[in-house]
């Protein structure tokens, strides 16, 4: 029975004052049969992988590089982000993908370098509103899927995890419906088993796009959802505490 999974992405938001506050509380947050990750801002990273020490959190970075080391002034290596006790990272947020330019070969690389070096990846994957509206979210999501899987393999698979996150629910207060995310959830899945079906049973897929404590029940109940990457919420302790509890 695959585990449920709660991951809280801060994004780039907090200060020591605020993120000591959401520790204080987190830190005696214990959900059974729940894993529950955080994402702080790289310049807070070790300030939370010590706080949490000894509490059952886990926490990862936002970002890295794929190279181990070079001359890219204001990046992070996989290496370095392992070395201060982080366990996970994201690879491919919709964020980066738009922001940055991070393009479904870039990923890979990124997802790649996090299994080199014993960091777990969480893929994100995710369609924008227009790619939706012309009938093309499946498509959209199977080929950055399949980027991934094209280089590193279907069985790394079983050290990853996947967040489906439709762009167009990331911040907007507008979420899939849970028909919405459970029909793609079920894409995705169903994606790997045709590879890999022993790497599907077990693998974790996550849904993201403006989770709520009054949302998640019914996101979570769907058969190939199992758990969440939560954005705003996961900065109000109550509120991803009940989000936790949801799933």
């Amino acid at each position: 029975m695959r585990r449920r999974v709660v991951a809280g992405n801060w994004k780039m938001h907090g200060s020591t004052a605020t993120i000591e506050r959401l520790l204080d509380a987190l830190v005696q947050l214990h959900v059974p049969n729940t894993d529950i990750l955080v994402f702080p801002p790289i310049a807070y990273l070790s300030t939370v992988i010590e706080r949490t020490k000894g509490s059952g959190l886990a926490v990862g970075a936002q970002n890295i590089h794929a190279e181990p080391s070079g001359a890219f002034t204001g990046e992070v290596a996989a290496e370095m982000v392992k070395d201060l006790g982080a366990t996970h990272v994201l690879v491919g947020h919709s964020e980066r993908r738009r922001w940055f330019g991070e393009t479904d070969a870039i990923v890979a690389g990124k997802f790649a370098a996090a299994l080199r070096v014993g960091l777990m990846p969480i893929l994100c994957v995710g369609e924008t509103s227009a790619e939706r509206d012309d009938g093309r979210a499946e498509s959209v999501v199977m080929a950055q899927l399949d980027a991934v899987v094209a280089t590193a393999g279907v069985a790394t698979l079983r050290q990853a995890m996947v967040a489906y996150e439709p762009v167009w629910a990331i911040g907007t207060g507008r979420s899939a419906t849970p028909a919405d995310a459970q029909s793609m959830h079920s894409a995705i899945r169903a994606r790997i088993r045709a590879l890999d079906a022993a790497v599907a049973d077990g693998l974790a897929v996550l849904y993201g796009g403006s989770i709520t404590d009054g949302n998640a029940a019914a996101l979570f109940a769907g058969a190939d959802v199992d758990g969440g990457l939560v954005g705003g919420a996961s900065l109000n302790a109550g509120q991803f505490e009940n989000i936790c509890r949801a799933a």
